[in-house]
């Protein structure tokens, strides 16, 4: 499958970051693999059954926390409790992924879309949501409409997917989840791209490129043992 790089070079440059920006029409004229190399009956039928019946159940227990985190989010700071961005899904789809929020409003027009350790952008509230993670359960709502998994690559904005190669689009063969390895991996990220210089640069020539990796080696592995041991050990980290 050859990649055209010409396409790729008339894509809109983002002024803030240097890095090129997609809509999703600029996605559909992306070559993407459509089907992931496993294809076990888990990760075509079970896979998804599981997704909903879990993520179904969260939504409902997790139901009391939420409404007390969005009451902390709205007593701390100005503005909405949920923050919804535009992320690159399964096949080069752009959907909107959802977050409780944890910075001021208008953060991306602040500063870089990159967030490190210490970023004055970040909410006191936001701070602690960011670090036990919970800042992504209504990403649960993500996987009950389908756009994502529990487990699988996290998915990345557009700016970024235009600089993939052919094998790292492989990534957008499966759902977007949650977690997978590279979360667990990077569970201290911001603290680790708060000690470079360039934050932004480093997490896209260093960080991203690793993750896709493991993303890659994911996709390749993906099995019901495999989702299982994720989800223990990305709970597991929570505490460490």
């Amino acid at each position: 499958m050859q990649r055209d790089k010409e396409s790729l070079g008339t894509l809109r440059s983002n002024p803030d970051t240097g890095a090129l920006d997609l809509s999703q029409r600029d996605l559909d004229s992306l070559d993407v693999y459509t089907a992931p190399r496993n294809t076990n009956a888990y990760c075509r039928v079970w896979k998804r059954v599981l997704d909903v019946v879990f993520s179904s159940l969260g939504l409902i227990v997790f139901a009391p926390f939420f409404v007390l985190i969005a009451a902390l989010i709205k007593c701390s700071s100005r503005g909405p409790v949920l923050y919804w961005q535009d992320r690159v899904g399964k096949g080069g789809k752009l959907f909107r992924i959802v977050k409780f929020r944890s910075m001021v409003v208008d953060a991306d027009k602040k500063g870089s879309d990159i967030t490190s350790s210490g970023d004055p952008r970040v909410t006191k509230v936001g701070a602690i949501l960011r670090k036990l993670k919970l800042d992504e359960l209504p990403q649960l709502w993500n996987v009950l409409s389908g756009d994502m998994s529990l487990v699988g690559p996290r998915p990345e904005l557009p700016r970024y997917v235009a600089g993939y190669d052919q094998e790292q689009l492989r990534v957008l063969s499966v759902r977007p989840g949650i977690t997978d390895f590279a979360s667990i991996r990077y569970r201290h990220e911001e603290e680790m791209l708060a000690t470079s210089e360039n934050p932004l640069e480093f997490y896209r020539t260093v960080v991203l490129k690793d993750k896709l990796s493991l993303n890659l080696l994911y996709i390749d592995r993906m099995c019901f043992l495999v989702d299982a041991k994720l989800i223990f050990q990305t709970l597991k980290s929570l505490f460490v």
